[in-house]
C-alpha cells in the first residue's frame, strides 16, 4: 500500500470519496435526536408524563437489531432504481425519503391533540428509527466499499464529523427553531415545533443531492448473485412474518404474571433495578424464540428458497469465522463487545453528574454540547491521520490508554465540584479521545469486513460494539448510589484496562494491515 506522508495528509481531504462521506454523515446525523432528545422536549412541551416519554426509546430500537434485516437491504434490489442508481445508491434514496416522510409524519401530529395522535407520532417516531438504521447500513457499506483499508480510518473520520454537524442540527438547531417560534414549557405552541420538523425533514434534501451527485461502488469481489422475482418476495414476506411475530410475542408477555414475577423478583433481590432487567431479558428471549419457530416452520414448507436465506444470514457468519482460526474469533468478538464499555458506561451517567456538581442545562449545553462536539470532531481527524501514520491498532492501543486516563480526570472534576475551567478541560480531554478511539475503531471493523458480506457483516458489528456496554450502564446509577461519583468514575476507568492487553492480543495472533 501506498504511504501516506505529511505532504499529503491534508490534500487528501479534499479526495471525492472523504468529502462524499461528510455529507452521507450529516444525513445520518439528523435523525436520531428527533426521535430521542428532541422529541422528548416537544412532549414534555405538551404536557405528557414522563413514563409516556421515555417508552418512545423504543422507537429507535432499529438501530440496536439493524443487522436483522441487513440481507434484506443487501441483496433485494429496488425496483427500476437498482437499475438506474445501482444497488446501494438506490436504497440510501428509499432510506432517505422514507426519513422525510416521517419526519413530516410526525410534524404535522399534535400529540396533545387526542390519545389517538400520541399513537400516530409513535408510528411515525418507529418509522423514523427503522429507516434511519436502514440508512446507516447501506452507507456503512458503500463507505467500505468506496475505498480499500488504507483510507478507511479518514473516511470513518469524516463520516463522524458529518455525523455530529447532523446531530447539532437536529438538536440545537430545532430546538433553536421551535424557541424562535415561540413555544415553551409554559407555552406550548405546536405550530413551533410543526415548524421546526419540517426545516429538518428539508434539510435531509442534503442527502438526497449527495446520493444523486455520487458514483455506484465498483463490485470490486461483492456477492451479486442474482435470484428470481418471487425469491425476494419470499424473503421480505418472511422478514415482514419475523417481525410481526416479534411484536406480537413482546405485546402479548406484558403485564399480567410478569409484573406479579417483576414484583417478586424485586423482594428476593432487593434490587429493581436488576429485576427489571431479568423480566425484560426473559420478554426478549421468548420473543426470539417465537420468531426462530416461526422461520423454521415457514423454511420447511419450502415456501421459501432455502439457499438464498443460507447465503444471506448463515454465509456472512461462516465467511467470517473462516477466516480466522477459533482463538482469534474468541478476541475478535471479546475486543469488538467491550472496546467502547469504559466511555458509553460513564456515558450513561455524565448528564445527572453535571446538573448534581452545580452546572446549568445552558452551561451543559453550550460546553459539554456544543464545544464538546467541535472537539469529537477534531479527535476524529486526528484518529483518522494517526491511523493512516501509524497503523489502526496501534490507534486504537492509544485510544484506549487516554480513555481510561481521561475517565480518570472525571475524578478530579468529581473533587473539585463547579469549575468552568477545569470542565473545559475535562471535556476537551474526553472528547478528543472519543472522537480519536471511534474514528480508529470503525477503521478496524471496517477491515474485518469482507466486501462479499459488506452490509450484514458491519451491522452485526457495529450492533454488538454496544450491546454489552449498554446492558452494563444500566447499573450505572445504582452504583453511584451505592459508591459515589468518585468511585463510580474509577471502576468505569478500570473497565477499560483489559482492552489493552486484548488489543496486545489480537495484534499478535492476526494480521490487520498497518500503515507506518
Amino acid at each position: 500500500m501506498t504511504r501516506i506522508f505529511k505532504s499529503d495528509a491534508l490534500l487528501i481531504y479534499f479526495d471525492r470519496r472523504i468529502i462524499t462521506m461528510l455529507f452521507l454523515g450529516f444525513s445520518a446525523g439528523i435523525p436520531i435526536l428527533l426521535i430521542f432528545s428532541t422529541l422528548g422536549i416537544w412532549l414534555r412541551e405538551a404536557g405528557i408524563d414522563r413514563s409516556t416519554i421515555t417508552m418512545f426509546s423504543w422507537a429507535a430500537l432499529g438501530y440496536s437489531f439493524k443487522f436483522v434485516w441487513a440481507p434484506l437491504v443487501d441483496r433485494l434490489p429496488v425496483p427500476l432504481l437498482t437499475l438506474w442508481l445501482g444497488r446501494r445508491r438506490s436504497w440510501i434514496l428509499v432510506a432517505q425519503l422514507t426519513i422525510i416522510i416521517a419526519i413530516l409524519w410526525m410534524g404535522s401530529t399534535n400529540p396533545a391533540a387526542s390519545q389517538s395522535s400520541m399513537v400516530a407520532i409513535a408510528f411515525a417516531a418507529v418509522l423514523l428509527g427503522f429507516s434511519s438504521a436502514t440508512q446507516d447500513i447501506v452507507i456503512d457499506a458503500y463507505r467500505i466499499e468506496i475505498a480499500d483499508s488504507e483510507l478507511q480510518a479518514l473516511l470513518s473520520a469524516t463520516y463522524i464529523a458529518g455525523y455530529r454537524i447532523g446531530m447539532l442540527f437536529a438538536g440545537a438547531g430545532a430546538l433553536y427553531l421551535a424557541d424562535y417560534f415561540t413555544s415553551s414549557l409554559e407555552n406550548y405552541n405546536y405550530t413551533a415545533w410543526q415548524y421546526s420538523y419540517y426545516c429538518m425533514a428539508a434539510i435531509m434534501l442534503v442527502g438526497i443531492a449527495t446520493t444523486l451527485i455520487i458514483k455506484e461502488p465498483e463490485q470490486n469481489g461483492r456477492d451479486d448473485s442474482v435470484y428470481q422475482t418471487l425469491d425476494y418476495v419470499g424473503f421480505f414476506v418472511l422478514f415482514c412474518l419475523a417481525v410481526m411475530t416479534f411484536i406480537g410475542a413482546f405485546w402479548l408477555t406484558a403485564g399480567g404474571v410478569l409484573d406479579t414475577l417483576k414484583s417478586s423478583l424485586t423482594q428476593i433481590s432487593g434490587n429493581g433495578v436488576l429485576a427489571k432487567m431479568l423480566v425484560e431479558t426473559g420478554r426478549l428471549v421468548v420473543a426470539i424464540l417465537a420468531v426462530t419457530l416461526v422461520v423454521r416452520l415457514i423454511m420447511a414448507t419450502r415456501l421459501l428458497n432455502t439457499a438464498m436465506f443460507v447465503h444471506s444470514y448463515v454465509d456472512p457468519v461462516a465467511e467470517f469465522v473462516s477466516r480466522y482460526k477459533l482463538s482469534v474469533v474468541f478476541l475478535l468478538i471479546l475486543l469488538i463487545g467491550l472496546y467502547r464499555i469504559s466511555d458509553i458506561v460513564l456515558g450513561v451517567v455524565a448528564n445527572v453528574f453535571y446538573i448534581d456538581i452545580g452546572y446549568s442545562k445552558t452551561e451543559i449545553a453550550s460546553i459539554v454540547k456544543t464545544f464538546g462536539l467541535f472537539m469529537t470532531i477534531a479527535g476524529g481527524f486526528i484518529g483518522g491521520v494517526l491511523s493512516l501514520r501509524f497503523g489502526v491498532l496501534k490507534t486504537l492501543f492509544l485510544g484506549a490508554l487516554l480513555t481510561i486516563l481521561t475517565n480518570l480526570a472525571f475524578v478530579a472534576l468529581a473533587k473539585i465540584g463547579y469549575n468552568i475551567p477545569v470542565l473545559y478541560l475535562v471535556i476537551s480531554a474526553d472528547n478528543l479521545t472519543a472522537g480519536l478511539a471511534s474514528a480508529a475503531f470503525i477503521a478496524f471493523l471496517s477491515s474485518l469486513t469482507s466486501v462479499k458480506f459488506t452490509a450484514v457483516q458491519y451491522a452485526i458489528f457495529s450492533s454488538f460494539m454496544t450491546l454489552i456496554p449498554k446492558i452494563i450502564g444500566g447499573y450505572s446509577g445504582t452504583i453511584v448510589d451505592g459508591i459515589g461519583y468518585e468511585g463510580f468514575f474509577i471502576i468505569a476507568s478500570l473497565m477499560g484496562t483489559p482492552i489493552l492487553v486484548l488489543i496486545w492480543l489480537v495484534g499478535r495472533t492476526m494480521k490487520i494491515q498497518e500503515h507506518g
